[in-house]
């Protein structure tokens, strides 16, 4: 199964309700780091593709798009891999961004910010461009202007769509070429949704990253 949908934008642009708005249109399922979580035997073909030894069919089997981490860092490679898919580039105010980053997936203390060792190797893979400065309003809003800057300029416009989740489904329905839902569109992972989630994994005890090494021990011996 070819991608038909490259979600671009960065994480912490309305990805988690893209998700569901383009399964629900049914572009799914659609990849979204939280895929990663569900199934992290798939953090060692991530490991790879960041090596330059990217397996595009096995990393999305099953999938016709995709949005968020780790995928959005391989725009450019899977525009080139799947020509015939669309450019969907996910974005919002870069100051609310970088402050929505701060309170949830680059939060201190989170796994972006200080991954365990096991799954250190696929987080250096998805923050390899930030170069340890996630915590740098300066330097993470240049990085998220000079992202949207060079996908502007290397995506066809005919194959690209910039859109703002508050657009709602109008222009995605329209770039897609289906019809529009009688459903609201999805307003999922706020801040708080976030926050609810993290607390709640933490009551229910630590990650099991003994099957995340083994996972990724296994990778480099093949």
């Amino acid at each position: 199964m070819a991608l038909k949908v490259i979600g671009s934008g960065l994480g912490r642009t309305g990805t988690l309700s893209l998700k569901l708005a383009l399964e629900q249109l049914g572009f799914g399922p659609c990849h979204h780091m939280v895929e990663v979580f569900m199934h992290p035997e798939s953090m060692s073909l991530w490991v790879a593709a960041g090596a330059g030894k990217a397996d595009w069919p096995a990393i999305f089997s099953g999938y016709q798009s995709v949005v968020d981490y780790p995928g959005c860092k391989f725009w450019r490679e899977l525009m080139d891999y799947y020509p015939d898919a669309k450019v969907l580039h996910s974005i919002r105010d870069p100051e609310r961004w970088f402050e929505s980053t701060q309170a949830t997936v680059f939060a201190p203390g989170s796994p972006a910010d200080n991954p365990p060792e096991p799954m250190r190797p696929f987080f250096e893979v998805v923050a390899s461009e930030f170069k340890g400065r996630i915590h740098d309003r300066s330097f993470m809003i240049d990085y998220f202007n000079r992202h949207t800057e060079a996908v502007l300029a290397a995506v066809p416009k005919d194959r690209l769509l910039v859109f703002e989740a508050a657009q709602g489904w109008a222009p995605l329905c329209a770039f897609l070429g289906v019809p529009v839902p009688d459903t609201p569109f999805p307003r999922e992972n706020s801040r708080a949704q976030f926050q609810a989630r993290v607390l709640a994994q933490a009551a229910d005890g630590p990650l099991d990253t003994s099957r995340i090494k083994a996972m990724l021990d296994q990778a480099k011996q093949r």
